[in-house]
């Protein structure tokens, strides 16, 4: 079924430092019949998403197979759970080592016939000639936009920060919803998710390489031959390494206010910034700005009246912590606290 013969509307980047609700973002969305809520797309697919100029169909689909490290991280046993693909069900055809990129969340996130939409879709993009990356990625989402009759697509990806200026530089013409949440509740989250662990364990040592992990541009100095060491590091190791929870903290602050530069040169017409909390407390009024910004036409009350039932009261948990690691940890958030109009 093809979709509506409407006007056109730009794309969505929903851009975010990760575990600050922008997974909630994505299942409201999620539930707008005209929304195609793509998740954690180039997260999963990591930095190799971005570095071919002008591949063939035939090199995006092997960019969809890939492992990012953070991926990687969530297929090992203790983070499995993270991910949609059902590996315990009899008909699975994949394995945690070799299940594509594509599969642990972003296809089964649209669609219970996941797999049907995967096998259809691989000759679609295979058979693309060389063309810009960005054009390969505008076909292939418009392909999904298509194929699952919606109008418009918007793509989230959790630490998206990380690479929010590569994504806007790709897609000049998307408007961009910045979520953001609390720090010390953010660092603290971000402290149990194992995809997360890589990024203050890592951060030394890809500096090394050249590669700034918080700069919201990580390829901007990375090279071939940094490349071929990435592709050595024991990732796993950096797994098992004890990290103090400021340092996710600090990382959390570093990630916003590198993204600040980028963000604050858009037009005002084409940023949105989300409060997570503020979610939480008046999501009708708060939703209804979301898809306001995304498009006024697709204002639907049925559809807010539902998805304002899907937030739930969430506390701050960092106020569990003992007054002495939250000063710790208050310390660490300070800046990018400040810059977000947070006390701290």
């Amino acid at each position: 079924m093809k979709a509506k013969e409407t006007k056109p509307i730009a794309p969505v980047l929903v851009l975010s430092t990760g575990r600050c609700g922008s997974t909630l973002i994505s299942d409201v969305l999620n539930t707008h019949p005209e929304v195609l809520s793509l998740s954690e797309f180039f997260a999963n697919v990591g930095m190799k998403a971005f570095v071919r100029k002008r591949p063939s169909g035939k090199a995006i689909w092997k960019i969809c197979q890939r492992h990012s490290p953070g991926l990687r991280a969530m297929l090992a046993r203790e983070g499995r759970d993270k991910v949609l693909y059902p590996f315990d069900s009899p008909q699975t055809r994949f394995s945690p080592r070799n299940v594509p990129s594509l599969l642990c969340i972003t296809l089964p996130h649209l669609t219970p016939d996941f797999e049907s939409l995967y096998d259809e879709m691989e000759p679609a993009v295979q058979a693309r000639p060389k063309a810009a990356l960005a054009d390969q990625y505008r076909f292939m989402f418009d392909w999904l936009r298509q194929r699952l009759n919606r109008r418009v697509w918007v793509e989230r990806s959790g630490g998206s920060l990380l690479f929010g200026r590569s994504l806007i530089t790709l897609f000049p013409e998307a408007r961009v919803v910045h979520v953001y949440r609390d720090g010390r509740d953010t660092a603290l989250s971000m402290s149990r998710h194992p995809a997360f662990r890589l990024g203050p364990a890592m951060a030394p040592r890809l500096q090394r390489l050249g590669i700034d992990l918080f700069g919201g541009d990580p390829l901007r100095n990375v090279n071939v031959l940094s490349l071929v060491k990435l592709r050595f590091i024991n990732f796993e190791k950096f797994l098992r390494r004890p990290i103090e929870l400021e340092a996710y903290g600090d990382m959390w602050s570093r990630m916003i206010l590198s993204s600040r530069a980028y963000l604050s040169s858009l037009p005002k017409e084409r940023l949105l910034a989300v409060r997570y909390e503020e979610i939480l407390q008046r999501p009708r009024e708060k939703l209804r700005e979301l898809i306001d910004f995304i498009d006024p036409s697709l204002a639907d009350d049925a559809w807010l009246d539902e998805a304002a039932q899907i937030p739930r009261p969430n506390p701050p948990k960092y106020l569990s912590l003992d007054p002495e690691a939250q000063r710790r940890l208050t310390e660490a958030c300070a800046p990018g606290l400040e810059a977000l109009g947070y006390e701290a």
